[in-house]
């Protein structure tokens, strides 16, 4: 539209009078400072658009943080488990009386090592 009306108030026709080619610069002006206006707030809108992603992306790095540490918490946890999970009739913690006990203190004693190291690292 600015390159439509530019052309009109420059071109020399007996069509148009010299009075309305006044008008026509005066359309050209407003036609560019909607087009700066246009221009203004889609780069307003990107940089809104930029914030908003970035602090989805923020709560998202949080989340998967917190998901990370419970799971690094329970792998260790889900090994010992699962390897006296398993039905072996050789194991010499079968026939203390006192195995299944030493197996929950150790698991318990990982776990909170665990939490207290990621509390020291300030990640908990």
């Amino acid at each position: 539209m600015r390159e439509v009306i530019n052309r009109l108030e420059r071109w020399e026709s007996s069509l148009i009078n010299k009075s309305t080619a006044i008008y026509f610069r005066d359309v050209y002006d407003h036609t560019i400072q909607v087009i700066d206006s246009v221009e203004t707030f889609r780069d307003m809108l990107s940089g809104m658009l930029d914030i908003y992603l970035s602090s989805v992306s923020n709560r998202m790095n949080e989340v998967m943080k917190v998901l990370t540490i419970i799971a690094t918490i329970f792998i260790p946890l889900t090994l010992v488990a699962g390897i006296y999970g398993m039905n072996f009739r050789f194991m010499p913690e079968l026939e203390m009386s006192v195995g299944y006990p030493i197996v929950l203190l150790i698991m318990l004693c990982i776990g909170v090592v665990m939490v207290l190291y990621f509390r020291k690292k300030r990640w908990l």
